[in-house]
């Protein structure tokens, strides 16, 4: 194989990899949308500071907020901003560090995200179901699915 086939194979991958992503969050997207008036980035940001607590390391400042999330800082900052002013987040300062600013998600977010949670996990489910029809995406769906069975060890993850 050449170099050039190699990498053409490398980028074909790629493309199909990022075909399903992209058609699992529309999914996600429409399904969090009509249910709930989220965002599949507002849900992924609701799940990543509710993991947060109150051991060593436990709370995320807002770089830490934009790496987990995959966004940069500023468009992480107005995301928080929007879900602070529906109520669901709220900002405080670091007690150690008064430069830092910490996010929390109020009880309302937290109620909002378990009405959440079962629509966009059955999204989620419907999504894969049928990539797993499509022949390009099918072996993907398979690794993802794998990926389920070490779940239990890996909980620190980005949701879609």
């Amino acid at each position: 194989m050449t170099a050039d086939a190699a990498l053409t194979g490398l980028a074909d991958g790629w493309y199909a990899l990022s075909l399903l992503h992209d058609r699992i969050e529309a999914h996600i997207e429409r399904a969090l949308q009509s249910g709930h008036d989220l965002s599949v980035r507002e849900y992924s940001l609701l799940v990543v500071l509710s993991r947060q607590h109150d051991g060593p390391g436990g709370h995320l400042r807002m770089n830490q907020v934009a790496e987990a999330v995959v966004l940069s800082q500023s468009a992480t900052t107005r995301l928080v901003s929007r879900l602070e002013d529906r109520g669901l987040l709220q900002r405080y300062l670091c007690p150690d560090d008064r430069r830092g600013i910490y996010t929390d998600v109020t009880p309302a977010g937290l109620d909002l995200l378990e009405q959440a949670r079962p629509t966009h996990d059955a999204a989620l489910a419907g999504a894969l179901g049928q990539a797993a029809a499509d022949p390009e995406l099918a072996p993907l769906v398979a690794a993802v699915e794998a990926l389920n069975t070490h779940g239990a060890r890996h909980r620190d993850y980005r949701p879609v």
